[in-house]
Parts: structure tokens; C-alpha cells; sequence
């Protein structure tokens, strides 16, 4: 016979375990229920970027993150950097097509340095998550905190 609770062997007619001191039959609630692994605050702080809106969304609602308070403020802010992207996005296509054709270039190269500088706050969002930073960025940031 085992004991339920750490799994050492139990002599005959043993009412608790030698080695844990639990009665003999029955189990504790901690080895019985499955132990949630959950990722530190770091780096679920920093996957909040990965995918803009949808990390930051899966981490506002997902156990346990949603009650830690650093991973909620890069969550927010995550969800409204790329809101604020898309728009700005969206508004310099517009602009740039009105543009005549001589221009493309000028365009391109603009949409290029805009691209390239978005990806490197990206990058430096996510760094200072990993590093346990909270980095505000200048309106979004504030934003973030009061939701947060």
C-alpha cells in the first residue's frame, strides 16, 4: 500500500505515513489537483507585443495574468500601440496614393523608414517587458496605466 498523498510505501495497518505525516487513504487537495505552470511576469509581459491585439487581448483575459498588474499595463498597451499603428497605417497609404507617380519613390522609402522604426519599438517594448521595465510610451502609455 502508498501513501496518496507523496507515494511512499505505507507498512501493513499504518494509519499515516512515515514520511509525510498524511493520514493513510486519503490525499491532499495540493498533490490531487493538477499545479497550473504559469510564465513569470517578464515574459508574459513581453509576449504581449508579439501579436499586438490579439496577445494583449489573450493576456487581459487569460488566468493569471489578468489580475497581474505589470502584465496588464503591457497588454494595454500593446492593444492600443497597434490601434494607433493600424490607423496611422492606414491614413499614410491613403496619402501616399494621392501622391503622383513621380513620388513613388519618396513614398516607398517613407513607408520603408515608418515600417523599420515600428519594428524597432517593437523590439524595444518587448526587451524592456522582458527586463521588468515599464516603459510608457508618450499618450499610449498613460492610457495603458489607467486601464491597467
Amino acid at each position: 500500500m502508498h501513501c496518496a498523498n507523496c507515494g511512499a510505501e505505507l507498512g501493513e495497518g499504518a494509519g499515516f505515513c512515515a514520511k509525510c505525516g498524511a493520514r493513510a487513504g486519503q490525499a491532499s487537495a495540493a498533490v490531487t489537483a493538477p499545479q497550473a505552470s504559469s510564465l513569470p511576469s517578464n515574459v508574459a509581459g513581453g509576449l504581449c507585443y508579439l501579436a499586438g491585439f490579439i496577445t494583449g487581448i489573450f493576456f487581459l483575459v487569460a488566468e493569471p495574468y489578468k489580475r497581474d498588474h505589470s502584465v496588464r499595463f503591457h497588454a494595454f498597451q500593446a492593444i492600443f500601440l497597434s490601434a494607433v499603428w493600424i490607423a496611422f497605417y492606414f491614413v499614410l497609404e491613403i496619402f501616399l496614393s494621392i501622391l503622383p507617380g513621380v513620388l513613388w519613390r519618396v513614398s516607398w522609402m517613407l513607408n520603408s523608414v515608418l515600417g523599420f522604426g515600428f519594428f524597432c519599438l517593437w523590439l524595444f517594448l518587448m526587451f524592456k517587458a522582458y527586463n521588468n521595465e515599464q516603459f510608457k510610451l508618450p499618450v499610449i502609455g498613460d492610457l495603458a496605466a489607467k486601464q491597467a
